[in-house]
């Protein structure tokens, strides 16, 4: 069995750990800091053997000298200059092993212009995207462009509904809060919201979620919703898709 965990990074990030129960070779996601890494492999005793990377931005790259230095594992990531220590750069199309899984590659333009997901199937099947796509919101768009991050939020919608969404980010509440504005009739908003609000005062992540939830849940996913194309177009959107989730995204930038 592949399990995966968090291991909480600079308040809100989370770096995914991913193990076999029968070997202490371990996987870990977007590592932005090396310490809590290091420590956990020290304190268990575990061996690093793969490094995934979904974008360039330090709170997801911080730690990954410190890691290549000390552990040496397979390092693989977008292919962009700017991330020192990737050995093997993907991009869409390309699939690889990892802990007896086979990965795929997904680009995902739009918090970045370099943003990769990783996905892979099975049972239950996973997605690993970085700052792509959150429980009930979406990345920044820091380089790419609302159609860009729309297209990119599609083609991650078109997964099966079971896909465990391990997003980098525990976001969720503010991002429900926003839910609740965008999409004001949603009952699965407002039971999502009591859910988390539970979760985080319990100490617990929100997430991994679902794609199931996330198309219930998430307005950038349900620009086509008649709820949140009105929101929108208050906000001024025109009554397209694209005006729609770039009004979605301006609103929320503000919010």
């Amino acid at each position: 069995m592949l399990s995966v965990t968090p291991i909480p990074a600079f308040g809100d990030n989370y770096i995914w750990l991913l193990r076999q129960d029968t070997s202490s070779e371990i996987c870990v996601v977007d590592p932005g800091d090396a310490a809590p890494v290091i420590e956990l492999i020290e304190r268990e005793g575990l061996s690093l053997s793969t490094v995934l990377i979904t974008h360039h931005h330090a709170d997801h790259t911080g730690g990954l000298p410190e890691l290549v230095e000390r552990y040496a594992p397979r390092v693989i990531g977008p292919d962009n200059p700017k991330i020192a220590g990737i050995q093997e750069r993907v991009a869409s199309g390309d699939e690889f092993r990892v802990m007896g899984r086979r990965f795929e590659v997904f680009e995902v333009p739009g918090h970045t212009l370099d943003h990769i997901a990783f996905f892979t199937a099975g049972i239950p099947p996973l997605l690993f995207c970085g700052d792509a796509l959150f429980s009930a919101g979406c990345g920044r768009l820091f380089e790419g462009t609302p159609e860009q991050m729309h297209a990119s939020l599609n083609r991650l919608a078109a997964l099966p509904d079971d896909t465990l969404v391990f997003a980098a980010h525990e976001y969720t509440l503010a991002n429900l809060r926003f839910a609740l504005a965008a999409d004001p009739h949603n009952p699965d908003v407002a039971r999502a919201m009591e859910e988390c609000q539970r979760a985080r005062e319990l100490d617990r992540p929100t997430l991994p979620s679902t794609l199931g939830r996330e198309k219930r849940i998430n307005p950038f996913l349900r620009v086509t919703d008649a709820g949140v194309r009105q929101a929108a177009t208050d906000h001024g959107a025109t009554d397209s898709d694209q005006a729609t989730f770039a009004t979605l995204r301006a609103w929320k930038d503000s919010f």
